[in-house]
């Protein structure tokens, strides 16, 4: 047998498990994963179920993205006393196997690393309550961490509670004004700040914030030696954030322009561009509906499943459910005016199994029912969840209303409204009821709701009180509605209130009808116009007033005047193009505009009616010697002129004999 060679043996000598501990430390600091995962093999082979080395080996796993391996790594060691669920878990949120991770979460010990994984599983899901559940219970841990407090401004916006952000904030000691934001240099949360701001509508300042988080982020990325596209690629969110609130705006025009130089040139990751792609269709409306389908084609992937609507793998883990609505009820709204009604109905039944909680599938069920002329079926469909989610139900009785006001289905669009008890103050809401119910011939119907909204205002605490506006249209309506009495005592409330001249004039007309005392009374307190006192009333009232035209008095025109009417005013003659009147040329044609047959210097075009020559060669006719054969053949020509019109009877041809009979004569 041949000796072993040196690196043979020192190969077989064991490794002390100390050694190889400071080998897997230094290559996990070092960030290599790889081969970290070959030194806790070593150690696992040196000491089996070494807890240490398993945790090190499954993490390494996971920091390569080798979720498969580390699912593996923790399945063999479930024999052992080691608990790997937390990290059996966060394997399962990275392969967004959501729901089977939050299942191993419920039985863990609440610390703060589960509280963070649970926050993010239960926001990627949607369910915000519980993500702010879990941060808020983050809160006893005290933990300073700039990505919490920027987690929970998210989870804030989406969840609908922007409104809260600031207190939020405070209570953590975190300023989100303008200035702090500078000092801080959170690139993060100033784009989560400006995403607040959006939601309560102060679109300046979130427009001041969205450019200072691009300054930021972009000096960060400089200082890292980022290229110019690759910066771009990176603030490709700002950039589309900056482009919606231009778009709130109204600044469509520049807000198309970023959506269009966004999705042209790439520039940005898979879901911003999928927000720009979105949000430019909305732009654009009906306008290239055919491209719009296109471009959404592209972001969404053909499904093996029927009625099963998935997004690319790109964007399925990274759009957030209310972006992921946006861009179905876009590509359903293009169907739609594609006159693909079909492929609308197939999509927006997968979209009722995957959006169960969200009210936008059913608005897009009832708007395919509306294209298809099923309203019956669009009104059954927004009534029936409006029944079963009342607390939801606002969009759906807006839907129901609109659908049935349209089609003169006058009482279930009443009724819709009536039923959305947030609104019954507004001016809108009231307009519209009250055009309904006179429609429906219920005159105290809509008094009644006139009624309410004064009652409401009156007890309103705003600064923009709509009071007044709706007791004048109050008193007018009950005023076309023989309701005298109700309209003289809100005109008198009006005048108390506001004493302006317009309700003063309205009682004054209004009480003249059932107290003449207090019209008078009244009348008293309005201005007189000016250049009414030379005109007595008494001499006015005594007149027989206006006359019928045909029955009015003649009055006499002086002479002058029929004079001055009859002169005509002199207009300078126009002129063809290039014509000098000074040297106009030869007069036109007078009968230039007449037919060419009907002008007088017409001739008609000549037959050729030379007489054919008979005989031998060299024979001479006799026309044209003798006269009298040309007087008779100037006669006969003449007779053969005046009947052609009739027609000539068919002669025998002679015979060839004949003919040389004659010319031989």
């Amino acid at each position: 047998m041949p000796p072993k060679s040196k690196a043979a043996a020192a190969a077989a000598e064991p490794v002390a498990v100390e050694d190889l501990f400071t080998a897997l430390h230094r290559h996990i600091e070092a960030g290599e994963f790889p081969q970290a995962v070959k030194v806790a093999d070593q150690v696992l082979a040196a000491a089996p179920g070494d807890e240490d080395a398993l945790r090190c080996k499954v993490v390494a796993h996971i920091k390569s993205d080798a979720m498969d391996k580390a699912l593996a790594a923790i399945r063999a060691a479930e024999r052992l006393p080691i608990d790997l669920s937390f990290y059996k878990a966060y394997c399962y949120y990275r392969q967004n196997k959501l729901q089977e991770a939050l299942e191993i979460l419920k039985g863990q010990e609440e610390t703060a690393a589960v509280l963070q994984l649970e926050s993010q599983i239960c926001y990627r899901l949607g369910r915000m309550n519980d993500c702010l559940n879990s941060y808020e219970k983050l809160q006893k841990y005290k933990i300073e961490s700039m990505d919490l407090k920027i987690n929970i401004i998210a989870a804030l916006v989406a969840a609908g509670r922007a409104s809260e952000v600031q207190s939020t904030m405070k209570a953590q000691k975190t300023d989100l004004t303008t200035r702090a934001l500078r000092d801080a240099r959170s690139f993060e949360l100033a784009y989560n700040s400006a995403c607040t701001l959006i939601e309560i509508k102060k679109y300046s300042e979130a427009k001041e914030q969205l450019d200072l988080a691009k300054r930021i982020g972009k000096e960060e990325l400089m200082v890292e030696d980022y290229a110019e596209d690759e910066i771009e690629y990176e603030l490709a969110p700002v950039s589309a954030q900056l482009a919606y609130v231009q778009q709130l705006q109204g600044q469509t025009q520049e807000a198309m322009e970023t959506y269009a130089n966004m999705t042209n040139k790439k520039s940005g990751d898979p879901s911003s561009l999928a927000v720009a792609t979105t949000n430019l269709i909305s732009l654009k409306g009906t306008k290239d509906v055919a491209d719009g389908l296109r471009k959404l084609d592209r972001l969404v992937e053909k499904s093996t499943a029927p009625n099963q609507p998935q997004l690319i793998e790109s964007l399925e883990f990274k759009l957030s459910l209310r972006q992921k609505e946006a861009l179905y009820s876009a590509r359903v709204l293009l169907l739609l005016h594609a006159n693909k009604i079909d492929q609308a109905h197939e999509l927006v039944s997968g979209l009722l199994g995957m959006f169960r909680d969200s009210i936008f599938p059913v608005l897009l069920q009832a708007a395919v029912h509306v294209r298809e002329k099923k309203v019956q079926k669009a009104e059954e469909v927004l009534s029936r969840y409006a029944e079963k989610h009342p607390e939801n139900s606002k969009g759906a009785l807006l839907a129901l209303a609109q659908i049935a006001a349209n089609t003169n289905h006058f009482q279930i669009a009443a009724d819709s409204l009536s039923k959305i008890p947030d609104i019954q103050h507004m001016p809108a809401t009231v307009a519209t009821l009250v055009a309904l119910k006179e429609r429906l011939n219920d005159p105290n119907g809509a008094s009644s709701v006139l009624d309410s909204a004064i009652k409401w205002w009156k007890n309103a605490m705003t600064e923009d009180n709509k009071l007044g506006v709706f007791m004048r249209e109050a008193a007018t309506f009950k005023l076309n509605h023989g309701r005298d009495e109700e309209a003289c005592q809100l005109y008198e409330e009006l005048v108390k209130s506001s004493g302006s001249t317009e309700a003063l004039a309205g009682l004054v007309a209004t009480s003249a009808r059932t107290d003449l005392e207090k019209a008078e009374q009244y009348e008293k307190k309005l201005k007189p116009l000016p250049g009414l006192k030379g005109i007595n009333a008494e001499s006015l009232e005594k007149t027989s007033g206006a006359r019928h035209v045909d029955q009015a008095m003649k009055v006499e025109v002086p002479e002058e005047v029929k004079k001055q009417k009859a002169k005509k005013r002199k207009r300078k003659p126009k002129y063809p193009k290039s014509f000098d009147p000074a040297n106009p040329g030869p007069p036109p044609d007078p009968e230039r505009w007449l037919p060419k047959r009907e002008r007088s210097s017409y001739r008609p075009k000549r037959k050729d009616k030379r007489a054919q020559v008979r005989g031998a060669q060299g024979a001479v006719t006799r026309e044209k010697h003798d006269p009298s054969a040309a007087n008779a053949g100037g006669a006969s020509s003449k007779a053969s002129h005046a009947t052609t019109s009739a027609k000539a009877p068919e002669q025998p041809k002679a015979s060839s004999k004949s003919r040389k009979k004659k010319s031989r004569s």
